[in-house]
């Protein structure tokens, strides 16, 4: 059965998403930590980031990159953290987030927000995407 990361890179979910390609895309966390936190998937589901394949790898940092690169265009925050937890869902992700100090990369802060505050983010971020 496909993860829900799957369902939302296939369409069959909707998702707020800033870039998308053959290995991947990048779309909002719908429960964000802070604005524009988004997650980096690859379309393969492996479970573990250990058991990517260094292609796979090498897409997912150079993606997150990029994210947080358009992160700082768009939020100007003080630093652009990443982490890989994957606990909830059974699919390598990254999460990107756009910090203003360490405790921006705890996820007790993560909240829902409307969807037209995540369509914003997920604009401004598409603007300041290179």
């Amino acid at each position: 059965m496909a993860t829900i990361f799957t369902r939302i890179l296939n369409k069959e979910l909707p998702g707020h998403f800033i870039y998308e390609d053959e290995m991947g895309g990048v779309f909002l966390s719908i429960a964000p930590i802070t604005p524009g936190h988004a997650l980096v998937v690859p379309r393969q589901e492996v479970d573990h980031w250990l058991d990517l394949s260094p292609e796979q790898l090498a897409w997912c940092y150079q993606t997150a990159q990029r994210v947080g690169q358009a992160q700082m265009k768009a939020f100007n925050p003080r630093k652009v953290g990443l982490m890989i937890a994957g606990l909830e869902v059974p699919h390598t992700h990254l999460h990107v987030i756009a910090m203003r100090d360490e405790s921006d990369l705890n996820f007790a802060k993560a909240h829902e927000v409307p969807a037209e505050e995540l369509a914003q983010a997920a604009q401004a971020l598409r603007d300041a995407w290179e």
